[in-house]
């Protein structure tokens, strides 16, 4: 049954990417917020489909915890659930994307649009230099940054190392970190067609103020980022062994 509700799943958010993503394109020469607005639409639009055939929802804690000015959210990153939640949970975010996601037709075209920060990975000292002055001016106009420290998506329970662009944002911005920690992966596996039913968590932690030098400050941001993902990775298999269990007709009394 989870196969075919993905089945279900996978067949309607392709024809959700398709029609809207070509009629969706007199947006390209309209002012951004056009753009912004029909992003967030579209993406509930998949937390809805995602809800109503797979049964994966999800609920968010810790929106007290987020600064009224602007800031960079720093946040693990499980799976495509996070890219599309990202619209809805910080609304008009700036994410650091990957440079070679720019040409992709239409896809990349409302990146741009949107305003998302593109980073060549292979330039090195200069990528770093970009990535502050692209982030600064997202700030300047009030809009939050949304940054993956480790760069990829990582399986719950994976670690790898923090890269140096959520250092040099931290330290040369002046502005929050806000560490945010989430399960997602869980549910909507990396590289997986399989969705599984159930609730994806979301944490907004307490923000990293500015002060920390290079080192303390990463540290501190892997401490809150791990240690937050871990338990809810643990409750939400926790979770998801019950709900195999009661969906047994073998199961014990």
């Amino acid at each position: 049954m989870t196969v075919l509700r993905s089945l279900i799943f996978q067949t309607l958010l392709y024809i959700w990417i398709i029609v809207p993503g070509i009629l969706c394109l007199p947006l390209l020469i309209l002012p951004r917020r056009a753009l912004v607005w029909s992003a967030r639409l579209w993406c509930r639009g998949v937390m809805g489909l995602l809800a109503g055939t797979v049964g994966l929802t999800y609920r968010v804690r810790g929106r007290e915890l987020i600064p009224e000015a602007p800031a960079v959210f720093a946040s693990k990153h499980q799976s495509a659930w996070d890219t599309v939640a990202a619209e809805i949970l910080i609304p008009d975010a700036a994410i650091i994307i990957k440079k070679e996601l720019q040409p992709v037709p239409l896809f990349g075209w409302y990146l741009w649009k949107h305003g998302m920060i593109a980073v060549d990975r292979q330039a090195g000292p200069r990528a770093l230099k970009r990535l502050v002055a692209d982030a600064r001016a997202v700030l300047d106009a009030g809009r939050p940054v949304l940054i993956y420290p480790e760069g990829t998506r990582t399986a719950p329970g994976e670690r790898k190392p923090y890269l140096p662009g959520v250092a040099a944002l931290y330290l040369h911005l002046g502005v929050p970190v806000v560490p945010v920690a989430l399960n997602s992966g869980v549910l909507w596996a990396r590289r997986s067609f399989v969705k599984q039913p159930g609730r994806v968590d979301v944490e907004f932690l307490a923000p990293i103020l500015p002060g920390l030098d290079r080192k303390r400050f990463l540290a501190e941001l892997e401490e809150r980022i791990e240690t937050a993902t871990a338990a809810l990775v643990a409750g939400a298999l926790v979770g998801k062994s019950v709900g195999n269990m009661a969906a047994s007709p073998h199961r014990s009394v």
